[in-house]
């Protein structure tokens, strides 16, 4: 069952929706869609309020930590927060009120996968895979191959997002969420043939991001994936500084696809 995935991504400290391929080091070429006068901890009672499940704190590099804390308190227990998570602190993050960890560059040492740091994260969580999501965020390379990117998505690693790599990954992982990353903040609608190749190779949940513009994205989403995937809506969102759809009815939407 399709359902709308709401998200929190944090950039210095405050809420904010980004062009997700300006996202480097260089300030001077990042693009905000929005940046709100919210502290973080407003989104998690928002969607604590409005019993929205599986939303995702994202931390965009340094100076974020006190605000996904403030978000995970808000809301112990049912919100994700990845971004910078690793071995040394997954733990200490599911002991701050993470419901999962979303991991992804760690993963990638130098740009390549490394199992090591995948079972490493893994004991660091009690060998508990429900507490995990795996990030396989990506860029589009060429016809229908996209690789997973990382470092803010600035950075092709050596994995391609494709059935056999998703195999492989599914027995660590609870679920997958993947921005397109080429798509994100930009409103101009979701990578459909990725959205069908996702649900086509993945039997956990996964949650795709980038691009969804409004609630007639949310049913291609749920056409295309046959209710197998999931749809995070950011920038689009009037809670965001958007127009394209409103927050409420978003939770409108999903209580229709629960009913």
């Amino acid at each position: 069952m399709t359902r709308f995935r709401p998200c929190i991504d944090l950039h210095a400290g405050q809420v904010k929706q980004i062009v997700g391929g300006t996202l480097d080091s260089s300030t001077a070429e990042l693009k905000t869609n929005y940046v709100s006068e919210h502290a973080a901890g407003h989104f998690a009672r928002l969607y604590r309020d409005n019993g929205l499940e599986g939303a995702h704190v994202i931390m965009l590099g340094p100076g974020n930590e006190d605000a996904a804390k403030e978000a995970l308190g808000a809301w112990p227990g049912h919100l994700q927060v990845g971004g910078g998570i690793n071995d040394q602190n997954a733990g200490a993050w599911m002991e701050r009120g993470a419901s999962k960890v979303i991991i992804t560059s760690f993963l990638f040492p130098g740009g390549k996968f490394s199992q090591e740091r995948l079972d490493a994260v893994l004991a660091a969580l009690g060998g508990q895979k429900e507490h995990l999501v795996i990030d396989l965020s990506c860029r589009r390379r060429g016809d229908d191959k996209w690789f997973v990117a990382m470092n803010k998505w600035q950075t092709i690693t050596d994995m391609e997002v494709n059935q056999e790599t998703i195999k492989s990954l599914e027995p660590y992982c609870s679920e997958f969420l993947i921005h397109a990353a080429d798509n994100e903040g930009l409103q101009k609608g979701v990578d459909e043939k990725l959205v069908e190749n996702l649900a086509e190779w993945c039997s956990i949940p996964v949650t795709y991001a980038g691009g969804g513009r409004n609630l007639d994205d949310l049913e291609l989403v749920k056409r295309l994936s046959k209710g197998k995937v999931d749809l995070t809506i950011g920038s689009a969102l009037d809670c965001f500084g958007g127009t394209g759809v409103k927050f409420d009815t978003c939770v409108e939407w999903n209580a229709r696809q629960e009913g």
